[in-house]
């Protein structure tokens, strides 16, 4: 597995985070450790590309869920692009398909 590594971008609606790697125990903190660096205005959309993200465990379900209570605080929406299968089924099976809005990739979550 090839380590975490995170690549920020803007887009018109906020905040872009492209997560490649594995998101796991021991990489995990590297998310928690951006989110407060994160510009997010009210209104805007925080979208995490996991495209590239090779794994995630219960530590990076727990990133993603930090993610979005950051964008909440800040008034802002969330989006995940680009999941993985073997990921996207385990976020239905424990119900976060119901807080989070699935996009095919970072174009279709960055449109206003």
């Amino acid at each position: 597995m090839n380590p975490l590594k995170i690549v920020t971008r803007a887009a018109p609606t906020g905040p872009v985070l492209r997560i490649d790697g594995a998101l796991d125990y021991g990489n995990a903190t590297a998310l928690r450790d951006m989110l407060p660096t994160l510009a997010l205005q009210p209104g805007q959309r925080l979208v995490l590309d996991l495209a590239g993200m090779e794994f995630c465990d219960s530590s990076g379900i727990t990133a993603l869920i930090a993610a979005r209570n950051h964008a909440q605080a800040a008034q802002a929406d969330i989006a995940l692009a680009a999941v993985p299968p073997n990921t996207l089924r385990i976020l239905r099976i424990v119900g976060l398909d119901q807080i989070f809005s699935f996009h095919p990739d970072s174009d279709a979550a960055t449109r206003p």
